[in-house]
């Protein structure tokens, strides 16, 4: 999903590098699938070490988060993703942040219209993104 919404969005895959704001947290077993929990707090400071030396190394243009579990590990606890996603802020980690929503969101929509809205919001999101970096 994520590389469609790239492409539709103008954006080479190549360009981009993909990594998890929160590494381990909790989960519980539905059938034989793994549902993640979200994260707690002590989850989150636990692997923003991690994070803040990729984010180092990389040296992102743009920081993109995908959902608000990562919007809320980069922008704090208090960020709303559906009133601030798709704006280009700036973050304790990077001058240009931009949070959207998670691409597994698409196919959780409940109907073919939502999935198709969500899709849209999240190109829309990376064509902001799209747009900066040009």
């Amino acid at each position: 999903m994520l590389d469609k919404a790239l492409e539709d969005a103008g954006i080479p895959r190549g360009d981009v590098y993909l990594t998890n704001a929160v590494r381990h947290f909790r989960w519980e077993p539905r059938g034989k699938r793994r549902i993640h929990k979200k994260p707690r707090i002590s989850e989150i400071r636990a692997c923003r070490p991690w994070l803040e030396a990729e984010i180092r190394a990389v040296k992102p243009v743009i920081l993109v988060c995908l959902g608000a579990t990562a919007a809320q590990s980069v922008m704090g606890p208090h960020f709303r993703l559906m009133a601030q996603r798709g704006q280009l802020l700036s973050s304790p980690l990077a001058k240009q942040t931009l949070a959207t929503i998670h691409p597994s969101a698409v196919p959780r929509a409940p109907d073919s219209e939502g999935r198709t809205a969500a899709y849209g919001m999240l190109v829309a999101d990376l064509k902001v993104v799209a747009k900066a970096i040009r």
